[in-house]
C-alpha cells in the first residue's frame, strides 16, 4: 500500500493543534520532530516547550484526495504544507535499518536489541528507539558517553539527573560504577529507564528511579550527569551541586558553546569544556572539598 506523507512546520505551541488536525482529518498516523537540532529536555514539567521548532508529519493513504485536505486544513497551516508520496515498503523494516550499533568509547557500543553486537565481548547498551530522548544519536548524548567511559571508577556512586531513557546511568553502571539513581518528571523516562535497566540486565538492587519530588536524600554520588538544557541547568544548580560529595565529578550537556560561560557564572565550581561536537559542548567540574 502507497501512502502520502503530509507535513508542516510549525512552532511549539501551535503543534499540538497541528497533530490534532491533521488526526481529524484521517491520518493514519502523526508524528511531532525537532525541526531545529534541539535536544529534547526529557526533565521538562508537563507542559512546557520542548522545540521551539517542530516538524508535524501525518501519514495518509495515497488516494487521499490532497487537495481537499489542503482546504480543510486550518488556514494558518496551509502556507507550510507539504505533501510527498512514500512509496510501498515494510516501513517497520525500514525504520529499523536507520538504528545500526554506534561505539562511542573504546570497548562501549550501543546497540539495538534487533541486531548482534560487533563486539561481543565488548560492553554493549541495548537499547532501542522509544519516546524517552537518549538513543545516542545527538552529540550531547554521544558526548556525555565519551566521557563516562573515561571518568566512572568502580565503585562510583552515579546520579543520572533528567535521565530520559536512562542510557547514561546505565552505562555507568556497565562500566563499573556501584549504583545509579535515576531521576526525571517525565513518568515516560522513568517506565522507560526500567525497561532498558531490565533489557541490560542490570540488578534491580543497584538502580534507584524516581521523580525529582521523592529524592530525598540520598547518599552523596561520586558523579553526576545531566544532559538537559542550559536554562533548566542553570536553575537546577543548587540541586546539583547538593547531591555532590566533595570532591565529585560534575558532567553537564545539552549546552551550545555560546552558553558555556552562562553556566560557569550559574556553577560554584570552575566548569571546563571536555568535549565539543557540533556546536554543543559537554562541560565538567569537579566538587570543592570542605
Amino acid at each position: 500500500m502507497a501512502w502520502f506523507q503530509v507535513r508542516l512546520d510549525t512552532r511549539a505551541e501551535l503543534a499540538p493543534a497541528a497533530e490534532d488536525a491533521l488526526l481529524g482529518l484521517g491520518a493514519a498516523a502523526v508524528t511531532l520532530q525537532d525541526n531545529a537540532d534541539q535536544p529534547l529536555f526529557a526533565g521538562a514539567e508537563p507542559g512546557e516547550t520542548l522545540w521551539q521548532e517542530t516538524r508535524v508529519s501525518g501519514l495518509f493513504p495515497a488516494d487521499t484526495d490532497l487537495e481537499q485536505l489542503r482546504a480543510e486544513m486550518p488556514a494558518s497551516y496551509r502556507a507550510g504544507l507539504r505533501a510527498e508520496i512514500l512509496e510501498d515498503k515494510d516501513w517497520e523494516r525500514e525504520w529499523m535499518q536507520h538504528y545500526q550499533p554506534r561505539q562511542f568509547a573504546q570497548g562501549l557500543w550501543l546497540c539495538p536489541s534487533w541486531l548482534t553486537p560487533p563486539e561481543p565481548e565488548a560492553i554493549n547498551i541495548m537499547l532501542d528507539p522509544g519516546l524517552a530522548f537518549g538513543t545516542g544519536t545527538h552529540p550531547t548524548t554521544a558526548m556525555c558517553l565519551g566521557e563516562l567511559a573515561a571518568r566512572v571508577a568502580p565503585g562510583d556512586r552515579v546520579v543520572d539527573f533528567g535521565c530520559g531513557s536512562g542510557v547514561l546511568g546505565i552505562a555507568a553502571l556497565r562500566l563499573g560504577a556501584d549504583s545509579l539513581l535515576a531521576t526525571d518528571t517525565d513518568p515516560q523516562a522513568l517506565a522507560a529507564t526500567w525497561a532498558n535497566a531490565e533489557r541490560n540486565h542490570i540488578a534491580a538492587g543497584s538502580l534507584v528511579v524516581c521523580h525529582p519530588d521523592a529524592l530525598g536524600e540520598p547518599a552523596p554520588a561520586d558523579l553526576l550527569v545531566a544532559n538537559i538544557l542550559a536554562g533548566p541547568l542553570c536553575a537546577l544548580a543548587p540541586v546539583l551541586t547538593g547531591l555532590l560529595r566533595p570532591g565529585a565529578t560534575l558532567l553537564l550537556s545539552g549546552v551550545l558553546l555560546e552558553q558555556v560561560e552562562q553556566l560557569r557564572a550559574a556553577y560554584p565550581m570552575a566548569l571546563e569544556v571536555a568535549r565539543e561536537q557540533d556546536g554543543w559542548v559537554a562541560l565538567a567540574g569537579r566538587q570543592a572539598h570542605d
